[in-house]
């Protein structure tokens, strides 16, 4: 069993190594990208703030278990935090114990992926596809029906309520 010292431990390792990797390797602009919403560097940190524009423009990684969404059990729709596109549905959110808003799918046509091969492994990142803001990766260790793993950074989304 692991203790809880071997789990806030762990996490600060994480933590510090996604730091490290966001100051590092910063978010990488791949040939031929585009996107309908684009903005200067100085836009988008006027708009983000410091914590969401790391995230979204910077590709970093909260830390675990710090994000209120990944608690989130209403009905509604998650929205990037940068466009307001609605990204992923309640429907197909799941506790996926990792600490971070996990889905098995994201809405139709919301999302781009490409292959990132940071922290010395191949990977799936997922972004908006309409402004481009990082999202999290995508992982084939999900539930039915897709077998995928959306472990999505909260601080990318934005949560709007179903309402009656």
């Amino acid at each position: 069993m692991i203790s809880r010292r071997d789990l806030l431990m762990a996490g600060a390792a994480l933590a510090a190594v996604v730091t490290l990797r966001g100051l590092l390797w910063p978010m990488r602009a791949v040939a031929g990208d585009t996107f309908e919403i684009t903005r200067t560097d100085a836009e988008w940190r006027a708009l983000l703030g410091e914590d969401r524009y790391r995230i979204l423009r910077e590709e970093g990684t909260e830390p675990p278990f710090s994000s209120p969404l990944d608690d989130e059990k209403r009905n509604g729709l998650f929205q990037c935090a940068g466009c307001a596109l609605p990204v992923y549905s309640s429907e197909a959110k799941y506790d996926s114990g990792t600490g971070w808003p996990s889905f098995w799918q994201a809405l139709p046509g919301a999302i781009g992926t490409r292959e990132d091969d940071t922290l010395f492994m191949t990977r799936t990142e997922c972004h908006c596809r309409r402004c481009g803001g990082h999202l999290g990766h995508i992982f084939d260790d999900g539930p039915p029906p897709t077998g995928k793993r959306h472990c999505i950074n909260g601080l990318a989304l934005s949560f709007v309520p179903e309402t009656a």
